[in-house]
């Protein structure tokens, strides 16, 4: 199966999910998504408290060998079990999510185009930049309500290593994208992405 796979990688709040959910509810079970914030590398040694204080923002953060083989699976049209994290404990859950392999699939995630052997599987890289001012309200608005974090424990966390991180490691990579774009609600951009992901889908109906 000849198999599209998309980069959508940008810093914290900057629209990538809002982006990648637009596209999964135009095309439904066509396209797959897999998260590489669920590769957060597993820490069961390590007390909460310290868990807490850990650089989540650096590449060394996660497990990309397992994401990559994860991803030459699903590419390969082997389905995968895909780990889940769990941010109210900073650590990895017990849980797995089987991903299905389809002719479609998202790569999500922040470091996405960090890596070169991950970005190199990617046929389309697209980097979802915002102001920073917006992207720490959204960060905010999310951690509370979604994370069961506290204000000042997020606004600690975004001064050591988020905001610091974004930028060594984080928005370089805009210049790897093909594509960038300055929100999740683009419509440009969504429709260019449409029309390329339905173009993909109709040669694999005829079998090109």
């Amino acid at each position: 199966m000849n198999v599209l796979i998309i980069g959508v990688a940008g810093g914290t709040g900057s629209g990538k999910s809002t982006f990648t959910n637009r596209i999964k509810d135009e095309f439904g079970d066509k396209v797959s998504v897999i998260y590489y914030d669920n590769y957060y590398k597993q820490h069961d040694d390590i007390p909460f408290e310290e868990r807490k204080l850990i650089n989540y923002d650096h590449p060394d953060a996660f497990e990309t060998d397992l994401f990559i083989e994860h991803l030459k699976k699903l590419r390969n049209g082997e389905a995968v079990e895909c780990p889940v994290y769990d941010y109210t404990v900073h650590n990895r859950s017990n849980k797995t999510v089987t991903i299905k392999p389809s002719a479609v699939i998202i790569v999500e995630g922040i470091m996405v185009l960090q890596n070169q052997a991950l970005r190199d599987l990617l046929d389309i890289k697209i980097y979802v930049e915002a102001d920073a001012d917006e992207r720490i309200l959204r960060r905010v608005i999310r951690d509370v309500k979604e994370r069961g974090r506290d204000v000042e424990g997020i606004a600690k966390q975004y001064l050591t290593t988020v905001k610091p991180m974004h930028y060594i490691y984080v928005e370089p990579t805009k210049y790897l994208a093909d594509i960038v774009l300055n929100s999740g609600m683009n419509d440009v951009v969504f429709d260019v992405i449409k029309i390329k992901i339905q173009t993909h889908l109709n040669n694999q109906q005829r079998g090109e």
